[in-house]
């Protein structure tokens, strides 16, 4: 009978999964940092992108231009984060290694959660996978007992669930991330410096005990998930019945040049309106002030209120080097001078469709021609909001996205621009040049007239085009019952076709370069105009 009782034991035991436990480490304040030394400089050179915290506690960082963070050096918000780092460091160094893995980490190496010793230094080399066979808590932990470097362009890939906020590596010597590395998870190195050279990619955060940290033109941010708070950002303004313009301003003429598309109201409660073809706006022309401008103007200067005094997240210390590619996340945003937007800046909702986004900028917007805001990860236009203090010029060809709401400054949305957002001053001119202005949802009627936002019909990439532009049509109603036209900047059709088939690609290879206007239209009705670049 005991024999047959110990022989059941052992196969329910044999047939019970074996678990790791493996348990994270507490980061406390840390984990609002994606890089930071307790005693040691933190330095970067060329154009880096990090979203997080940046300090030390003991030494000054330098280098950096515009941080999704914010940068703390010998504050109280440093003395916290080191006294939190150094105890997860004890966690991580003590816990109970469950496999000793040899020092050379990577080359298709796929390895399940657990804690994981090497007694000496280490390398990572081609690819490292870790697998939480589909469990997303699942932990790995890499203690180091010496230096921890990579080859050129290796790469840490998570698969089945593995998360970033759940990969630490607690190094006992030197970190040296080699060019175009990929690394994920947090790295804690004691006693010792962080590099990580150029065009590496850090989902994670570089601590170090003691130790320099230096970075050079990288991308690293902060892992999300794991319990980390959900970013909402603030909350949006009521715009009100200033909701339904596209194009206003309070106190200043509105006019425009060339062939400008519009979805939404158009007018000024002071001065005229003029320029604009009603064929092209959806929505409606307010040529004089009336009810409607002089209820827009009340409502838009409670909301320039509101944002107005809205307190700031984080201020971006470098306003003329805003743009370069720069990340942000939900979050209210101060640039304290006027600002330069270059070439592209990235608005990150995290997957939150949600989060709000508000740039305070005291003093005048300028952009470069062809710049761009970009949406990622569930942002929308809607959500955006630009307060500046001054007056805004967006260039030649830009795409930019969100409300922009100016305060005594005139705004200028140049040939080629596309805002899918509004344009709205409290005080200035306000004018035009052959663009496409889309307004955000939020507008359903106004005088009969329906302003609903609906999704596009077509889609068209890449644009700007060169040579050839393709589309997709979304909305198979359409197919063989549309009709596509081109117009140049003059209004002149130079292009027809027929919407014949779900994809298509055009050969457009005969138009100069510029800016060009398209209309669809499908049972001699227009259901969708825009723009387009010819490079």
């Amino acid at each position: 009978m005991g024999q047959k009782l110990l022989l059941k034991m052992g196969i329910m035991l044999f047939l019970i999964p074996l678990f790791h436990f493996g348990q994270a480490p507490t980061m406390g304040t840390a984990s609002d940092f994606v890089l930071f030394s307790s005693v040691g400089a933190v330095t970067n050179t060329g154009i880096t992108h990090l979203t997080g915290n940046v300090g030390t506690n003991s030494g000054s960082s330098t280098g950096f231009g515009n941080v999704d963070g914010v940068m703390h050096d010998g504050n109280g918000t440093s003395a916290q984060c080191a006294a939190d780092l150094l105890l997860a460091y004890n966690e991580l160094n003590s816990a109970i290694p469950d496999y000793f893995p040899a020092s050379l980490l990577g080359n298709g190496q796929i390895l399940t959660a657990g804690i994981y010793s090497i007694p000496s230094t280490a390398s990572l080399n081609l690819n490292l996978i870790l697998d939480a066979e589909n469990d997303p808590s699942a932990v790995f932990i890499f203690q180091i007992e010496g230096a921890f470097s990579s080859a050129a362009n290796s790469e840490v890939s998570l698969v089945n669930g593995a998360q970033a906020c759940n990969v630490f590596w607690k190094i006992e010597g030197l970190v040296d991330l080699a060019t175009g590395t990929s690394m994920k998870g947090t790295i804690v190195a004691n006693n010792a410096g962080i590099n990580i050279n150029t065009g590496a990619v850090l989902e994670g955060r570089a601590l170090s005990t003691t130790g320099a940290i230096s970075v050079d033109g990288i991308l690293a941010y902060k892992p999300i998930g794991c319990g980390s708070i959900v970013l909402n950002g603030p909350t949006a303004p009521d715009l009100n019945s200033a909701i339904c313009y596209a194009i206003f301003s309070s106190n200043g003429s509105v006019t425009n040049a060339g062939v400008t598309f519009v979805t939404g109201d158009v007018g000024t409660n002071v001065g005229l309106t003029t320029g604009f073809d009603e064929l092209n706006v959806t929505g409606e022309i307010h040529p004089i002030p009336d009810t409607s401008t002089a209820d827009a103007a009340n409502d838009l200067l409670i909301a320039y209120n509101y944002l107005n005094v809205l307190p700031y997240d984080i201020e971006l210390l470098y306003p003329a080097q805003f743009g370069n590619d720069l990340v942000l996340t939900p979050h209210t945003y101060l640039l304290n001078a006027a600002t330069v937007l270059t070439n592209s800046v990235y608005l990150n909702a995290q997957d939150n469709p949600d989060a709000v986004f508000v740039i305070k900028i005291n003093g005048a917007l300028s952009t470069s021609t062809y710049a761009k805001v970009l949406l990622l990860n569930g942002a929308q236009a809607k959500n955006v909001y630009w307060k500046i203090e001054g007056a805004v010029e967006i260039s030649d060809y830009s795409e930019f996205k969100g409300t922009i709401i100016g305060n005594n400054g005139a705004i200028d949305l140049l040939t080629g621009v596309q805002l899918d957002g509004r344009a709205m001053t409290t005080t200035g001119a306000l004018s035009t040049a052959a663009v496409t202005v889309t307004m955000t949802e939020g507008c359903e009627t106004l005088g009969g007239i329906d302003h609903t936002i609906h999704k596009k019909a077509v889609i068209f990439y890449p644009n700007p085009f060169n040579n050839v532009i393709n589309l997709t049509l979304n909305d198979t109603s359409y197919l063989n019952n549309a009709e596509l036209s081109i117009y140049d900047v003059s209004g002149r059709e130079i292009y027809r076709v027929t919407l014949s088939n779900l994809t298509m690609q055009l050969d457009l290879s005969n138009l100069s370069s510029g800016t060009y206007f398209y209309k669809i239209n499908s049972s001699n009705k227009t259901i969708q105009f825009g723009g387009m670049v010819a490079k």
